[in-house]
């Protein structure tokens, strides 16, 4: 049985619950996230193997970061572990829209299936599905909340100061 360890972190999106599955960083939610599964599942409380994870966190938060280079334990079907890969080729400050994130999956028409693996994504803001916006350009579903979202663009784009985070 594999073993299961969590802690939580502050972030200026709220707290940040991480998890790790064997020692890897296999999770990160938000309070009050969609598709945050139940505590139960978070394992014991353990903050040693994630010492790594919070400091890139504290470096992402700081400005100081643009690039995690963080070992991933992500769990998903083969579909989403494709999507995941993909949001993580997207550079800092930058979006793509589904359908973009489809063709680049050799998949142009399944900008739907992109969306619902994106809205999967397991380790928020360290796989950045925040950076994926619709066709037009607007904000679109988030698990976080599109306020987050919104917050998180900005930051990345320089257009808020990290201090306003907090």
């Amino acid at each position: 049985m594999p073993a299961i360890r969590h802690t939580v972190v502050d972030s200026p999106y709220e707290p940040l619950t991480l998890v790790a599955v064997d020692g890897v960083l296999s999770r990160v939610h938000m309070t009050g996230q969609r598709h945050r599964p139940p505590e139960e599942t978070f394992g014991e409380p353990d903050p040693r193997p994630f010492g790594e994870a919070i400091r890139q966190l504290d470096a992402y938060f700081a400005g100081e970061l643009t690039a995690f280079d963080l070992p991933l334990n992500l769990i998903g079907t083969p579909f989403q572990l494709r999507v995941w890969e993909q949001l993580l080729r997207i550079p800092y400050g930058e979006t793509r829209t589904y359908g973009e994130l489809a063709e680049e999956l050799g998949s142009p028409g399944a900008s739907r299936a992109v969306g619902l693996a994106n809205g999967k994504n397991p380790v928020s803001i360290i796989v950045p599905c925040h950076r994926v916006i619709g066709a037009g350009g607007g904000l679109t579903g988030y698990g976080g909340g599109l306020d987050r979202k919104q917050r998180l663009l900005a930051f990345e784009s320089g257009a808020e100061a990290p201090e306003a985070l907090f």
